[in-house]
């Protein structure tokens, strides 16, 4: 057995167990690649012939599989129905204190629990907007 035919072998086994453990999709067309190159080597192939192979079938793979794995790992985040309280006001009916743990607003006629985005108390009556969601709770800013 040739040294290039062990590295070949080894190349394989390393980035199909890294694919495996990563389940990232980043070594999947180097595995290809050292399949072909392989095969190349089993079949009497020159050295300079297996690198070619080597490099020509990752570049390859990775070039005819990229759309389809873009599409696949890029799924858009679908906003949920909380997300539309984002930016709208609302009045605080529990005082926010971010220390202690509390406080709630109504936000068009929907309790929540707040806290204060900068982490000043805010009174109750007084109005806020929504900046973010954070889980279950609203991260409000004092409207002040």
């Amino acid at each position: 057995m040739n040294n290039l035919l062990i590295l070949w072998i080894a190349s394989l086994v390393i980035f199909v167990v890294v694919e495996a453990a990563t389940v990232q999709l980043v070594t999947i067309w180097f595995a290809f690649g050292s399949l072909g190159a392989l095969i190349s080597n089993l079949c009497g192939a020159p050295v300079w012939l297996q690198w070619v192979i080597f490099t020509s079938l990752s570049f390859i793979s990775l070039v005819i599989s990229r759309p389809f794995i873009k599409k696949v790992l890029n799924k858009k985040i679908e906003p949920t129905n909380a997300d539309r309280f984002i930016g709208m006001e609302g009045i605080v009916i529990e005082n926010i204190n971010n220390t202690l743990g509390k406080g709630q607003v109504r936000v068009k006629g929907t309790t929540w629990t707040a806290r204060s985005k900068h982490g000043i108390e805010i009174d109750v009556g007084e109005p806020v907007v929504v900046d973010e969601i954070e889980g279950v709770k609203l991260m409000v800013s004092s409207k002040k």
